[in-house]
């Protein structure tokens, strides 16, 4: 099997920029900023059949200086980051079929022969990250199912399109709406990678150089430093992956608590049915990474 692998910060040229400047997301989704850095990567993995797995993840925040040297470090930084966020958001709409919402903070996409989806995060309230899905879904000829639940904090719908159908799940979260979209292809998921019947599960991994910590459901995975980092990459380094750092549990919403050494806690809630897989990484300053992955 060839793999290639590839990890940025935008540009050699800005990494030390982006290191001294950028903030965790987790700190503040307070909107978009003239000052955005962002922090990105990407692997493509070739398989049996010419069949391709494309993992992608994005982390965007914004300087705070503190003198002016640091405000005229910004604004290159700021102009690069924007533009290679465009590009980011056309490279996910182009491989998986699925758009961002505006004003992303934080994404991560998955193209694999199994699946296409996107996690999103952003400060946009659910109305207006709902009311984005049904017009950008809807220009593209797909029609929303029956049932739909539009609720003040969570939404579920179904959009059917020629290619299967398309799940949008939204909820709010303290200063931010989670989006998650996914589409099913017809590609099975080897062992590793497969759920129990009627259940979810949780593939837990850590891309950072610190031991790490995650929590669901009362239980409280401990991570050495770049354990499953690879996990999302394809389905055979999911099958790799130790029991230890797998759960399967009932459907339902779950608190996930992700604390790295150095960084602060982060705590998000997420929703999940029955034959889900999902990897939950841990990201580069504390930013809890999460993935559907089947």
């Amino acid at each position: 099997m060839n793999r290639r692998t590839l990890g940025a910060l935008l540009a050699t040229g800005l990494v030390a920029a982006t290191a001294v400047l950028a903030r965790p997301v987790a700190a503040s989704l307070g909107g978009e900023s003239a000052t955005d850095t962002i922090q990105f990567g990407w692997s493509r993995t070739s398989g049996l059949n010419d069949n391709v797995d494309q993992t992608w993840w994005a982390v965007r925040s914004h300087c705070a200086p503190d003198n002016f040297a640091e405000r005229l470090l910004c604004i290159p930084v700021a102009v690069l980051a924007r533009s290679a966020a465009t590009g980011f958001e056309a490279k996910l709409s182009e491989n998986t079929g699925l758009p961002l919402p505006e004003g992303w903070a934080l994404a991560t996409a998955k193209h694999s022969p199994q699946i296409q989806s996107i996690y999103a995060e952003t400060p946009s309230d659910l109305a207006s990250v709902l009311g984005f899905y049904r017009d950008a879904l809807g220009k593209r000829g797909w029609t929303e199912k029956d049932g739909a639940v539009a609720e003040p904090d969570r939404a579920v719908i179904t959009f059917l399109t020629r290619e299967g159908p398309v799940l949008v799940r939204l909820s709010r979260q303290d200063d931010r709406t989670i989006a998650q979209l996914s589409r099913r292809k017809s590609a099975p998921a080897t062992i590793g990678l497969l759920p129990k019947p009627g259940q979810v599960r949780l593939m837990l991994g850590n891309k950072t150089d610190e031991a790490a910590v995650i929590t669901v459901a009362d239980q409280a995975i401990n991570l050495a430093a770049h354990a499953g980092e690879e996990l999302a990459h394809f389905d055979g380094a999911a099958g790799e992956l130790p029991d230890s750092q797998k759960l399967d549990l009932p459907p339902g919403r779950y608190q996930v608590t992700l604390e790295v050494d150095g960084s602060a806690a982060v705590t998000r809630e997420f929703e999940v049915a029955a034959n889900e897989t999902w990897g939950l990484l841990a990201g580069a300053d504390g930013t809890l990474l999460p993935m559907r992955l089947y």
